[in-house]
């Protein structure tokens, strides 16, 4: 059997070359799976039987010449936050409902319409609640860059799977940044979409409207291959925009002459570590050296905690109200904590979190009169140990999981992480690249010309070892 390659483009390739058969990629990613699960702890559910199904009949399908789709018989993982037909959707907890799914999510849909062979569920903290990977009910997801530290969260299951080998995209979502924590701790590229371009059901949530789905990948294409099949329409999604037709590929190389861009280390008074800041500047610093229109800004905007740690909890107490009382000592007791706290959350105090964050999206969009493209870390510090306790004095949500993120989640911009460096543990780092709302186009872009200018390729040689290491 030949090299399986790394990427969809690859893979596909391959696949119309006649070099491999997408039942022969598919075993060979299950047993890569096999072997490095014990030790990273990255899915919620492993779908043998119905990823062997797929790919047969994707074999057959190439075979005969009539692929259904973009994605025909690409390997891809889902983060168990989001309804599968066949499967359950526990979302990281105890107390969900053990019984399977009757229909696929749109996004789930999407891929399967295009040909995806989806091997299973990733893991995720409790109700996606925080920017690590650990829950009572699947334990602790670990990085295979370094298995005593974190992938991060809460699509931790997704980027560790990805980045240890295990298919070649995944698919996460991101109410707070989680897509792009984990795309920066574990050296991958992700991508939060403008809200409401890839369609969501159900979104009942008090949180609905900072979520977006989206992918994690190893290339920049792949990256915008995948919004092109997410972000196809699904009645089931009133909040959805007008499906925008056409291809997110075309442009990539287009470089970002004419774009104006501002940098920052200082979003909401956020403290960054210098190690993180060497590789970001580093960064920016390439792209002003090669000419490109770069300012470097302040704080851009106030510390966000004051006007939304309320919000933040009330949420979780509106989750906590749906769970009978004899259930919540299944609960992670932090995430019961946090939602017994929102439980005396006032109207009066969510009125003020809804106005806070239309000053926060008045603010951008100034910025952007000024600026098209604002460019931040994507995370304050390297990664933490995979046992840190979250939203606690050693790792704060609002200090350092979530400062540079979730305020875009809260406008509903699109915004992506792109790995730049490496901590002095060999852990790496990622920049953060936003846009106004729309314009993925542009941070793809972004992304393409600054991942060509630092020579970043899939895969890093010293992750290759380490996920060797994880084999044995």
């Amino acid at each position: 059997m030949s090299e399986i390659p790394t990427t969809i483009h690859g893979l596909l390739a391959a696949y119309r070359r006649g070099q491999l058969t997408p039942i022969e990629v598919v075993d060979h990613h299950l047993a890569h799976l096999a072997r490095v699960e014990p030790k990273l702890n990255a899915f919620a559910v492993v779908d043998r039987d119905g990823a062997r199904q797929a790919a047969q009949h994707s074999t057959g399908r190439w075979q005969r010449g009539d692929r259904v789709g973009d994605l025909e018989g690409v390997p891809i993982t889902v983060k168990d936050i989001v309804a599968m037909a066949g499967l359950p959707t526990r979302e990281g907890s105890k107390v969900t409902s053990e019984l399977k799914a009757l229909v696929d999510s749109p996004v789930v849909a999407r891929l399967r319409e295009a040909g995806a062979v989806i091997l299973g569920k990733t893991n995720t903290p409790e109700f996606g609640w925080k920017g690590i990977t650990d829950g009572p009910a699947f334990g602790t997801t670990r990085s295979p860059w370094n298995p005593e530290f974190s992938p991060g969260g809460s699509s931790g299951g997704a980027a560790a799977a990805l980045a240890a080998g295990v298919g070649v995209a995944a698919h996460g979502n991101d109410g707070g940044g989680s897509i792009r924590i984990p795309a920066s701790y574990c050296g991958l590229i992700g991508l939060k979409p403008t809200f409401g371009r890839v369609p969501q059901a159900p979104v009942e949530s008090p949180y609905a409207t900072l979520v977006a789905n989206g992918p994690l990948a190893r290339s920049v294409e792949d990256a915008a291959l995948l919004l092109n099949v997410m972000s196809r329409p699904d009645i089931r999604d009133w909040h959805a925009i007008p499906h925008q037709s056409g291809d997110w590929r075309i442009g990539l190389n287009d470089g970002l002459r004419g774009v104006r861009i501002g940098y920052t280390e200082r979003l909401g008074g956020a403290a960054v570590d210098p190690e993180v800041r060497r590789a970001c500047r580093s960064a920016v610093d390439r792209l002003a050296i090669e000419g490109y229109d770069v300012t470097e800004l302040d704080e851009v905007i106030e510390p966000l905690r004051p006007q939304f740690e309320a919000y933040w909890k009330a949420g979780f107490a509106h989750r906590l109200r749906t769970i009978p009382a004899p259930r919540h000592n299944d609960l992670d007791p932090d995430f019961r904590k946090l939602a017994e706290e929102g439980l005396d959350v006032t109207v009066a105090e969510i009125d003020a979190a809804y106005a806070a964050r239309a000053r926060l999206v008045a603010r951008m969009r100034r910025l952007h009169l000024d600026f098209d493209l604002l460019i931040t870390p994507t995370m304050p510090t390297p990664p933490p140990r995979a046992d840190v306790v979250y939203h606690s004095s050693v790792f704060d949500r609002w200090d350092h999981a979530v400062p540079f993120t979730v305020p875009f989640n809260l406008t509903g911009q699109p915004a992506a992480s792109v790995p730049v460096g490496m901590s002095g543990l060999g852990l790496p780092i990622g920049l953060q690249i936003v846009a106004n709302h729309f314009r993925e186009d542009l941070i793809l872009r972004a992304a393409r010309l600054l991942l060509d200018l630092l020579a970043w390729r899939w895969p890093d040689p010293n992750l290759a070892r380490r996920i060797a290491v994880l084999q044995a």
